[in-house]
């Protein structure tokens, strides 16, 4: 099968080559999806179970991609929930990867049927930043109505999802960015706007939630926004300070089929959409994924026509 393959950490996207590798095998409570649409995450060649194991043993060459939407063609024994021929989207285990391929094999409870009415780029594009724009909301931000949410990064893949979450949940959004994502952020359901770059971040005084996507010097200087009770998030590594009295969550999501289901449904009767930026063959992933030109929105490799 044709699929992207890494071997050198330090060579970054820059080393992925397209080659043809073996299909993989369905294992105890595992599928084997027909990938026909693929998301990648850049910072997935920075983590460590990219390329090694559990027991932190060397697995390169790594067939990289957690994000995917295909058909199942094969269950594993003792696999229940799903079916042969079923379509579904999803994410593979973080040590497993292997998205950015022809054939995934992937633990059948990280995946959720997909509709027939979802094209299977949107699918693909939705799972990762959905989970984790709903668990930042909801599971460890405890959102409720009538509250304010900060949304750094509000005109990206993660960060528009969450401002259309957080809106129709009844909160209060304020988006940040550069100047030139402000229309965007405004357009996804953001009812201000912050430009990083220009306006004082500080004057948008006290929320409820602060979701942060950036890390650094401005999850630092977010942690005197948040009100007291309210709550930091952020997916971008540990937090230097915290809020003064209420809490800080450095979180990473976890697959969960139930989520999925609610975020798909969200997608079907058009209260969320997706944010893709640019979508290209499986052929032209390696210059696409290469590419120095900065797009707004998430990247999804098409794997099939």
């Amino acid at each position: 099968m044709k699929a992207i393959v890494v071997t050198d950490q330090a060579a970054g996207t820059a080393g992925m080559k397209l080659m043809q590798q073996p299909e993989p095998h369905a294992a105890i409570n595992e599928v084997i999806v027909q990938v026909h649409a693929s998301g990648f995450t850049s910072g997935e060649l920075t983590w460590p179970s990219t390329w090694t194991d559990r027991l932190d043993r060397d697995r390169t060459p790594t067939i990289p991609g957690q994000e995917l939407a295909g058909v199942v063609t094969a269950l594993g024994y003792g696999t229940t929930g799903l079916s042969a021929g079923q379509r579904v989207f999803g994410l593979s285990d973080s040590y497993r990867g292997g998205t950015l391929a022809e054939y995934a094999a992937v633990e059948a409870r990280n995946l959720a049927p997909l509709p027939g009415d979802v094209d299977f780029t949107v699918g693909a594009a939705v799972a990762m930043p959905g989970l984790t724009a709903w668990q930042g909301l909801f599971v460890h931000g405890r959102l409720g109505a009538g509250q304010s949410v900060l949304v750094h990064g509000a005109a990206g893949a993660v960060g528009s999802m969450v401002v259309q979450l957080a809106r129709e949940a009844g909160a209060y959004v304020i988006g940040t960015g550069r100047a030139a994502d402000r229309q965007k952020a405004l357009d996804f359901g953001a009812q201000e706007f912050v430009d990083l770059e220009n306006d004082v971040l500080e004057d948008v005084g006290g929320v409820n939630l602060v979701f942060d996507v950036i890390g650094g010097d401005i999850a630092k200087r977010s942690t005197d926004l948040v009100q007291a009770g309210g709550t930091l998030v952020t997916i971008a590594g540990p937090i230097e300070a915290r809020p003064t009295d209420g809490l800080a969550i450095d979180f990473v999501l976890v697959s969960d089929r139930r989520q999925l289901g609610e975020i798909v449904q969200r997608v079907r009767d058009g209260r969320l959409r997706t944010n893709i930026g640019n979508i290209a063959t499986i052929e032209d992933a390696v210059a696409v994924l290469n590419s120095t030109k900065r797009t707004s929105g998430k990247t999804i490799i098409r794997v099939r026509p």
